[in-house]
């Protein structure tokens, strides 16, 4: 926390994402000015200043670029004229300080040969977000049948004393076998043997998978909202000319 607007969050889990980057993610963020993003190729998180100004916004425009497609974490205040609103879609963060955790012997750790099958598994599921690099971001397991990647589970924003459970997916032909509560709850182990408490995030609307990690003991900590806004294409920010 760096900023005055920073000083006013009330808990680190309410801008998690800034705080990963701010803290044990600062080896994998990128910075201009008190804009803070994660390498393109691991994370497409973005973070500004709680109320950020007309200066953060052309930082921001300046490190993405004109046209890019921006997932905005924790902003309350509109985009300036000119920015496009793309994607704006209800959420909730789940805590899970009391989940029983369990480790699991089927599932395998992920390492970087195994990005080309956890990107396959991701287009054929489509959990959300997962790149290239997203792997560095933190420890991964899978589960393998017959040598085919057919579920997986990870961890993905890490800040001071808390780790979020992510890329939770099955492949189609292998649900109905609880392969992804097995892993959550063994990702959930590691995040509690480091001495962390593990959190997530979903879209409101997948009630089907809220309910899988309520059963598991996770609890609504709050709702929020995913954001993504397009840059102006002619470099007009909020009407500052340039990207600085």
């Amino acid at each position: 926390m760096t900023t005055a607007e920073e000083r006013v969050v009330q808990h680190v889990l309410d801008n998690p994402a800034r705080a990963a980057l701010l803290g044990p993610h600062s080896h994998l963020a990128v910075h201009r000015g008190q804009v803070v993003r994660y390498r393109p190729d691991v994370a497409g998180f973005v973070t500004m200043p709680a109320e950020p100004g007309p200066r953060d916004w052309q930082d921001l425009a300046a490190l993405v670029g004109p046209g890019a497609r921006v997932a905005l974490s924790a902003i309350t205040a509109p985009p300036p004229p000119g920015w496009e609103i793309v994607a704006d879609m209800a959420g909730v963060q789940l805590t899970g300080e009391q989940i029983p955790t369990a480790p699991e012997v089927e599932a395998v750790r992920l390492h970087d040969g195994d990005v080309p099958d956890m990107l396959d598994l991701v287009a054929r599921t489509q959990p959300g977000p997962f790149l290239p690099r997203t792997i560095e971001m933190g420890r991964y397991l899978g589960i393998r049948r017959n040598g085919r990647l057919v579920a997986m589970a990870g961890e993905r924003l890490r800040l001071s004393g808390w780790t979020e459970v992510s890329a939770v997916c099955t492949d189609p032909a292998y649900r109905g076998q609880g392969l992804a509560s097995r892993l959550v709850l063994a990702v959930a182990a590691g995040i509690v043997d480091r001495g962390d408490t593990p959190f997530l995030h979903a879209r409101a609307g997948n009630t089907t998978a809220i309910r899988l990690y309520e059963t598991l003991g996770f609890r609504l900590r709050r709702r929020t909202r995913f954001v993504a806004v397009r840059v102006p294409v002619d470099g007009q920010s909020g009407g500052i000319v340039g990207f600085g």
